[in-house]
């Protein structure tokens, strides 16, 4: 580092600018050109076009680091952004993720364990690399400072260069270009760090949007039934990460659900996520709008299903053992089960098993009203997916027993992700083995519901995230699960069997746990409802 100063001691506000983006364009952005090239092929046609998005690019990347960095901004401003960018390279290099504003939001919610999981390495690198020594260099380097007037006039010819440079360079290769921006967007999502700073303005701007709002009720007709002969208990469990067609149910080869299987639980095999990831899905999960008209900020801005049960005078409860309800449960009482303090069952990481530790006595301390619980998941999240069972579901071998999916095999992966699903197996049959202890007192039922699923290195791409219209099958096709206690006075098993074959989404839960926990109001929609009679 010290050789590199000597003959490198000042430089301009507006050469650093040009200096850090050069660098950025060609070591962050290996998937962003790997992408570009799949496409483009390197040959003597393409040969202009690729070398002239270079320019656009870099021209791109001037401008907004140009309109970012001012005299006591610029450094802090370069140095967040080549450690943040070394971090987004090292996960679109590694797993093809885009940080798009539902990524963003994941990655603000996500906590000190599933941070954890990530960490390699092969990270650490990346971080040092890309991101640590160049921002040693901008720290350490003097910026000239040649007064307002010179900074501003140099920051406006700046400015200027690199938009009449993007400009002349997309009229000239008119035809490419064209091409590029109407039929390969996704291709622009790679584009680090353009794309990445784009979504974090557009998060901040909808969040500040959304905190000045009040919350809105759907409406003020909510009412329990006169009549109850049995107290509805349902418990609603979140899954996490888990793929449809790798539950046995399904018709998956390998057996994952040898103890659901025993117990006449009905699953529906065509199932669809509303996000790719939890911290869009949770929300949209419980909100009244459906995929086509949610929006995350409507959901904080609007009663969800929790609010509805609570004002019907349910007895409404959320146990957590993932991140958080993503602002779902804050109006209803909330446990975290991520710390051994609550959950009993904790090895390397808490249980999902430890959330029915207590639950028994809560269902007996309330005698009075129906009971609404929530169990949000662990489940099957990656990409550490060995840590997330007990060596006694180490059925599938031989396994992945790291972080870096990119060191393990297929079917390392495919084997140790499918135990994940086993161990949910478990976890689900123990949920219904309570609530048949309930049978009694209650019209007992289970709902499951995935949040998203996952992609396992299919089409090379890894983990979840990618925006919802590009997103593939492994990432929104999500296994559903219903079982009914011995009181259950609605439709039975069979009709259930005769609905399997109908394609329902996270759209159909609102309304459907609406019918179950005989809430009525005007907002319920039969038409989304799967347990109504046409």
């Amino acid at each position: 580092m010290n050789s590199i100063f000597k003959g490198f001691s000042e430089i301009t506000s507006s050469r650093l600018i040009l200096l850090v983006s050069a660098f950025l364009i060609a070591f962050g952005n290996v998937t962003f050109f790997s992408n570009i090239v799949d496409v483009y092929p390197v040959n003597l046609k393409n040969s202009l076009f690729l070398l002239s998005l270079i320019i656009v690019f870099g021209g791109v990347t001037v401008l907004f680091l140009s309109f970012l960095c001012h005299k006591y901004t610029i450094k802090p401003v370069l140095i967040t952004v080549l450690l943040v960018s070394s971090s987004a390279s090292y996960f679109m290099d590694s797993y093809s993720l885009i940080i798009d504003e539902s990524m963003i939001r994941n990655i603000i919610s996500t906590d000190t364990a599933e941070a954890l999981d990530l960490l390699s390495l092969k990270m650490i690198l990346y971080i040092t690399l890309l991101g640590v020594l160049p921002s040693l260099f901008v720290y350490r380097i003097k910026v000239i400072d040649s007064g307002f007037r010179k900074n501003l006039l140099s920051r406006i010819k700046l400015i200027l260069l690199a938009l009449v440079s993007v400009i002349l360079v997309i009229v000239i290769q008119g035809d490419f270009y064209a091409s590029f921006f109407r039929e390969h967007k996704p291709l622009r999502y790679y584009a680090n760090p353009t794309f990445y700073i784009y979504s974090a303005l557009r998060y901040i701007n909808v969040a500040t949007e959304v905190h000045a709002q009040a919350l809105k009720m759907i409406e003020d007709d909510v009412k329990a039934p006169a009549v109850n002969p049995h107290r509805e208990l349902m418990i609603f469990v979140v899954g996490e990460t888990a793929r449809a067609d790798r539950f046995s149910l399904n018709g998956y080869q390998r057996e994952t659900n040898p103890l659901l299987r025993q117990k006449h639980v009905v699953s529906f095999p065509d199932f669809w996520a509303c996000g790719t990831s939890t911290a869009v899905s949770v929300p949209c999960m419980f909100s009244i709008f459906s995929h086509d008209e949610f929006s995350h900020d409507k959901a904080l801005e609007t009663e969800n299903l929790l609010d509805v049960l609570k004002r019907a005078g349910d007895n409404v409860l959320w146990l957590d053992n993932n991140s958080d309800s993503k602002g779902v449960a804050l109006r209803v009482p909330y446990q975290n089960y991520r710390s051994p303090e609550n959950n009993p069952n904790c090895d390397i990481e808490c249980r999902d098993e430890g959330m029915l530790a207590h639950l028994q006595e809560y269902i007996d301390e309330h005698d009075q009203g129906d009971i609404f619980i929530v169990l949000h998941q662990m489940g099957s999240h990656g990409p550490a997916y060995y840590k997330r069972y007990t060596d006694a579901f180490e059925k599938f071998t031989p396994s992945c027993k790291t972080n870096q999916l990119e060191d393990c095999s297929k079917e390392q992966i495919d084997n140790t992700y499918d135990n994940g699903i086993l161990y949910t197996d478990y976890f689900l049959a123990k949920v219904i083995d309570l609530l048949e202890s309930n049978n009694d007192k209650f019209e007992p039922a289970m709902f499951y519901v995935s949040d998203h699923g996952e992609s396992l290195g299919e089409h090379g791409l890894y983990l979840h995230g990618m925006p919802y219209f590009i997103a593939p099958e492994e990432q929104l096709h999500v296994p559903a699960i219903m079982w009914f206690g011995k009181n259950y006075h609605g439709v039975d098993e069979a009709f259930l069997e005769k609905r399997k074959s109908i394609k329902y989404s996270h759209d159909n839960i609102f309304h459907t746990v609406l019918d179950f926990m005989e809430v009525d109001t005007s907002i319920y929609n039969k038409s989304l409802d799967i347990l109504s009679v046409d």
